[in-house]
């Protein structure tokens, strides 16, 4: 089976739930696994005129593509049943598979996790499910499908919590609980689920700027956000690599991030998925530093040595008028969007290349100079409101 990793390039917000959707278009019968994150996840696809923000199911699944939860991510299940009832009411039959060895985020998770929320987080309780993991205070899947096993961790992981979070209640929780094992669109594994699939796309979440190893401690998550957990799943020599990134910086949340100082030109998106959170704060921009990409792909060694890689550069069509980056230091301002690709990827020692504009799988491309007047035209659809081709 091939085996294809998509991975943020920055600070998150990349694209990457645009690119497991392309990627998912051109396979005969794809597996999306989520190999990093959990449910702070936020992957916006649009097909036609479905539009879904993934958090809980891979973003392959408006196309079809069955999703599995690998033991490297959580799972919460409040939020999981209310994402499969938005499909189901959006016309979408997903199919989830989850590895028996995720670990669960409880509502003690989410309540500690609201309470205490310094550097950065979103609030929905992935770090601190794994905080209380690594301290044996542990609830799996599986343990679900076992009520008394269930209640019982359940409990414990109150008596953990309580002098931080109080009085919660579990009700939700466990309701949720016992529809997922009832349910025909979730299915427990132990290890990869069997499938005669072409092809494994590994969805990361985040960025490699986020990662727990080279992130900028403590605005960091507690994943690998980079290649290791797909090689690790996969092989190291057998993956297909797609590095995303958008033609500016963003970043959710406290922690450093360049060029905030400098005066850029990109344009604020009315779609945009995550514009402020209660607990991260407002959503910022900045000019690309090709000094930070370099030092993020330097990071991971697969991603750095890779047989096969590519680089996505997506949101071309969200920059005004001039095309501009920094490296080492300074600004550099390129002719056109042709221009600003082909140095950014030079500068990053990428050949591969391809583009995007707009937030659908049908608005990317491989990437050469011959496309420009593709490119304008569909940035021109896209500043209309209309669909890029």
């Amino acid at each position: 089976m091939k085996g294809k990793a998509v991975i943020g390039a920055g600070f998150g917000d990349e694209g990457k739930g645009l690119v497991t959707d392309w990627l998912c278009r051109s396979c005969a019968k794809p597996l999306v696994i989520r190999c990093s994150g959990g449910q702070q996840a936020g992957h916006t696809v649009v097909a036609g005129a479905v539009r879904h923000v993934f958090s809980n199911f891979g973003s392959g699944t408006l196309h079809g593509a069955p999703s599995w939860f690998s033991p490297f991510c959580t799972v919460e299940p409040i939020g999981l049943i209310t994402e499969l009832c938005s499909l189901l009411g959006k016309g979408v039959q997903p199919l989830l598979y989850v590895d028996a060895g995720c670990p669960v985020t409880t509502p003690y998770d989410i309540a500690r996790n609201r309470q205490h929320h310094p550097h950065g987080s979103c609030g929905l309780g992935f770090g601190d499910t794994l905080r209380r993991e690594e301290l044996h205070y542990s609830l799996t899947f599986g343990d679900i499908f076992h009520p008394w096993v269930l209640e019982t961790r359940l409990d414990m992981i109150r008596s953990f919590y309580e002098e931080w979070t109080g009085a919660v209640d579990p009700e939700d929780f466990l309701d949720c609980c016992a529809a997922l094992a009832e349910s025909p669109h979730v299915r427990l594994t132990h290890g990869l689920p069997a499938g005669d699939w072409s092809d494994l796309i590994y969805e990361s979440a985040q960025g490699l700027l986020l990662d727990q190893r080279f992130g900028f401690f403590p605005h960091v998550t507690r994943s690998n956000t980079g290649t290791a957990n797909a090689a690790a799943l996969h092989g190291r020599g057998e993956l297909e690599i797609y590095l995303v990134t958008r033609a500016y910086q963003t970043r959710h949340g406290d922690g450093p991030m360049s060029n905030e100082q400098l005066p850029h030109n990109i344009k604020a998106n009315p779609e945009e998925t995550n514009v402020r959170n209660t607990y991260q704060g407002a959503f910022r921009r900045s000019l690309l530093d090709l000094d930070l990409l370099d030092y993020a792909v330097s990071r991971d060694e697969l991603l750095r040595t890779a047989k096969t890689r590519h680089l996505v550069v997506t949101c071309l069509d969200q920059i005004e008028n001039e095309y501009r980056f920094t490296r080492q230091g300074q600004i550099v301002c390129c002719d056109n969007a042709d221009d600003f690709v082909s140095r950014v990827a030079g500068q990053l020692g990428f050949s591969s290349v391809f583009v995007s504009t707009g937030d659908q799988a049908d608005a990317v491309w491989p990437f050469s100079p011959a496309v420009s007047a593709r490119a304008e035209g569909a940035r021109e659809v896209s500043e209309a409101g209309g669909q890029a081709d």
